[in-house]
């Protein structure tokens, strides 16, 4: 089978491998489409921790079930399914244990014609989802999902904004937000992220790079009760002063890199909170593909290439030129 796989100089390449033999309530699926995510642009250049020469690249899939080890697994035979990629998260929904991994480092990832996965890693596949939109759904919605609704409730009316509208996680909190009912408003340095948050049904928009762009979201919105983020860096003051009180900023990323200070002051005046979190557990990726069906949300899709040009796919993330997920079809 074909595999695109990190070599010992950290480039990719399509190359072939073997099908992968079963073991014990495993199941073999093909892949009919894969989705890139920025960690595996991270492995590529060798920002990534543990990378193990060789490994499949590919955390996000969906196909069909080509065989399974047990008869007794036979039913899963030929449904559509969509892969979880969690490895180990644990006993503890709050946190992931210490031995946490996700599928595509170090475990053989999706980017291949065939993978192998324990049957409880399978979901089926919402009817209304193409195998394309299913692909670009499990990492960055997982991790929307749980930064949305684990930490705070949801209603009609709850103000959320979501920092940095451009990126695949912040596009799924967006779409996720809407649907519960929330107020939603989304910041972007790019214009045409902006123009496209607003005909998506985003009530505000912001560009980051102008001046106190916040007093205006805060003038706008009253201030949020909950503020997704991925950058991180100073830019974190500027949210904490566009929190309504007792709001709460969710952050699962520092693109940013780490703040010079953290205005304290402002955040027992006003009692807020910063939050954490990273991916989800297994019972929150169940809840948000069931959310995805009950709501009939369609993740965005920003380019769909065979995967023979999977390296044009990675290149183009690497500019960032790209608005909604890039997936790989088989």
């Amino acid at each position: 089978m074909k595999a695109l796989v990190v070599s010992s100089n950290n480039s990719i390449k399509i190359i072939e491998k073997p099908v992968p033999e079963l073991g014990d309530h495993e199941v073999l699926v093909k892949i009919h489409a894969a989705a890139l995510n920025r960690r595996d642009q991270w492995i590529r250049e060798g920002k990534y921790p543990d990378i193990v020469p060789g490994t499949t690249l590919g955390s996000d899939g969906a196909g069909v079930v080509d065989s399974t080890f047990s008869n007794t697994d036979k039913k899963w035979q030929g449904r559509e399914v969509i892969i979880n990629p969690n490895i180990g998260w644990g006993e503890d929904p709050n946190c992931q244990s210490p031995d946490y991994k996700i599928l595509g480092m170090p475990v053989d990832g999706t980017m291949a014609e065939y993978v192998r996965v324990p049957k409880h890693r399978l979901i089926e596949k919402p009817p209304h989802l193409t195998f394309e939109q299913a692909a670009a759904l499990p990492l960055a919605g997982l991790t929307a999902f749980r930064a949305l609704f684990r930490y705070m409730k949801i209603t009609n009316g709850t103000r959320v904004l979501i920092s940095g509208f451009g990126g695949g996680v912040g596009q799924f909190a967006g779409l996720f937000a809407l649907h519960a009912g929330a107020e939603v408003y989304a910041t972007s340095g790019n214009p045409e992220v902006l123009e496209k948050a607003v005909r998506l049904g985003v009530a505000g928009t912001y560009d980051y790079h102008e001046e106190k762009w916040f007093s205006k979201a805060l003038e706008d919105s009253g201030g949020f009760d909950l503020i997704i983020d991925s950058a991180g860096g100073d830019q974190i003051n500027s949210l904490i002063k566009a929190l309504a009180p007792g709001g709460k900023i969710v952050f699962y990323g520092a693109t940013n890199g780490l703040p010079q200070n953290i205005n304290m002051y402002h955040m027992f005046w006003k009692q807020v909170a910063l939050q954490g979190t990273t991916m989800g557990n297994d019972e929150e990726f169940k809840q948000m593909v069931k959310f995805v069906n009950e709501h009939k949300i369609e993740p965005i899709i920003g380019s769909v290439r065979t995967f023979e040009n999977a390296v044009a796919s990675f290149d183009e993330m690497k500019t960032g030129n790209r608005f909604g997920k890039s997936v790989l079809t088989f």
